[in-house]
């Protein structure tokens, strides 16, 4: 593998890696409700944990994981929250509260990167989200999750999914 496609490849499994703690950072946010500072805090702090049960895989995605788009991801969804959620509630089939907290944790991080990482490519958003729900969600939850995304980014991203269309 060339070092240019070694870097890119690494690069991509950073972001991908602060996108699976920024979803169980939400998931904490929303069980516990504590504050994202102490959530975030707390994440840093368990890679020095030995008697962590998962230890080795908590310190292998830290350890490779972009913590400074993990930090963004975490912060902003939490500050950013009643607005995605008003975004993404008209496409919902049941009330946001009614929601599986992994879902929604995945479908506010899919609506925070359509509407302020405009740099991201909507089918990466909608990719990675549906990643998510396969690793984390329940056993469909990567359908549901899919199709309210694809719906959000034709509606956010109109000229970017129909230029992809054509």
């Amino acid at each position: 593998m060339s070092e240019r496609r070694r870097a890119s490849s690494d690069a991509r499994q950073a972001r991908h890696a602060a996108r699976e703690l920024a979803v169980q950072g939400l998931y904490q946010w929303q069980l516990s409700g504590n504050s994202v500072t102490s959530i975030e805090a707390e994440f840093r702090s368990q890679v020095a944990d030995d008697d962590l049960e998962d230890h080795e895989n908590w310190h292998k995605v830290m350890e490779i994981a972009d913590l400074a788009l993990f930090h963004e991801l975490l912060n902003n969804v939490v500050r950013e929250q009643a607005e995605l959620d008003a975004v993404i509630a008209p496409l919902l089939d049941r009330r946001i509260v009614d929601l599986d907290p992994i879902e929604l944790s995945i479908l506010r991080l899919g609506a925070y990167e359509l509407t302020r990482r405009l740099e991201v490519p909507y089918r990466v958003v909608i990719n990675e989200g549906v990643e998510l729900a396969k690793s984390f969600g329940a056993t469909d939850g990567h359908k549901y999750v899919n199709g309210i995304l694809d719906k959000l980014a034709s509606r956010l991203r109109n000229a970017e999914v129909n230029a992809r269309r054509r």
